[in-house]
């Protein structure tokens, strides 16, 4: 008879527990004996945060150790796994992290531990993307400030007006910065629109219908610039005050990678003097921005709370591929995302 496997199932309030195990269950059958523990954290309700070494971690040191107590797989988005919780843990394996990068997790603690790390890159590309999309169309068209005017009595004609209309993505220059999973998306939805899609970023490969370009010329371009990079010390602040002015008089801005690409400092001036037309912003440098932050109150401005990976498809599909490395942990196949394969090398 097969030994029974105990999986922690980590979930929060939006990749709820009951995913990962509906969805390890059906991707292991019948043939392995699983027994499933669960958590749930209250994120989104509660904040996530630095927890010990690790960071964007909702939960506590003293809570996944006990949780954590004779568990060889565990899966989870948001569940801390620094250095003191994986070195109390000797029975666990395997780290399963819905999400594209596993920095709640000390890395290099389970590597010394032997654990297995696994994750799920482009889980909410689809998501982001289509968020990505509606943000340009939003805060191009002013559609968030022509509603609020409207609710709250006034009908602003003026609008229509040369000076306050919105431009088409039709016959558009779009400038994606980073070309990755989302990104390409994004720039297949703008190619459909009727848009010219221009991309910077020094690692892609040649992507049909998008014009691989330097970033100096990808800023001169373009009529819209939408941030897809991941945020390294290179890329960190990308689009620095001198790239921020060197924009076409203008452009439309948009941020729903990281807020650390972006330089927010110049940004309520050039809103106000108009070089910038418009700013769709879903990320931000401090997260939530404070009560006298700028932007806040700076014209032509659209704001959303870090919701571009928010759909249930996102929490669905996050679960459904962590489910797919556990069923290859537990059958001898093969692992496709795994973060540190020195592991399994040694």
């Amino acid at each position: 008879m097969n030994p029974l496997t105990t999986i922690l199932s980590a979930g929060d309030r939006f990749v709820r527990p009951e995913l990962f195990s509906d969805a390890i269950r059906a991707a292991v059958g019948d043939g392995v004996p699983l027994e499933f523990r669960t958590t749930t954290s209250q994120w989104p309700h509660e904040p996530f945060g630095p927890v010990e070494n690790v960071d964007e971690a909702s939960g506590t040191v003293e809570g996944m150790i006990e949780a954590l107590r004779g568990v060889e797989i565990a899966v989870t988005q948001l569940a801390p796994f620094s250095r003191s919780i994986i070195e109390a843990s000797p029975d666990l394996k395997l780290i399963g992290v819905s999400r594209g990068g596993p920095v709640n997790v000390d890395l290099e603690a389970a590597t010394r531990a032997g654990v297995v790390v696994v994750n799920a890159p482009g889980r909410n590309a689809q998501a982001a993307a289509e968020f990505t999309i509606g943000l340009i169309l939003a805060a191009s068209r002013r559609i968030p400030a022509a509603h609020g005017e409207l609710a709250r009595g006034t009908w602003r004609g003026d609008y229509y007006s040369w000076e306050e209309a919105g431009g088409e993505l039709d016959g558009e220059t779009v400038g994606l910065i980073g070309l990755g999973a989302i990104s390409t998306i994004v720039a297949r939805i703008l190619r459909a629109f009727g848009a010219t899609v221009i991309a910077y970023d020094p690692y892609a490969a040649p992507t049909e219908g998008v014009e691989l370009v330097e970033l100096d010329d990808l800023i001169a371009r373009s009529g819209i610039v939408s941030l897809h990079a991941r945020l390294t010390d290179e890329t960190r602040h990308i689009l620095d005050e001198t790239r921020l002015r060197a924009m076409r008089p203008g452009a439309v801005l948009i941020n729903t990678a990281r807020g650390g690409l972006l330089d927010y400092a110049p940004l309520p001036e050039l809103l106000e003097s108009g070089h910038l037309r418009a700013l769709g912003l879903d990320v931000y440098d401090i997260e939530p921005p404070p009560a006298d932050w700028p932007l806040l109150s700076a014209p032509n401005v659209v704001l959303s709370p870090h919701l571009a990976g928010a759909t249930r498809q996102t929490a669905e599909r996050a679960a459904s591929i962590i489910a797919g490395e556990v069923a290859a942990y537990l059958t001898g196949g093969e692992l496709r995302h795994v973060c540190n394969p020195e592991v399994l090398r040694g």
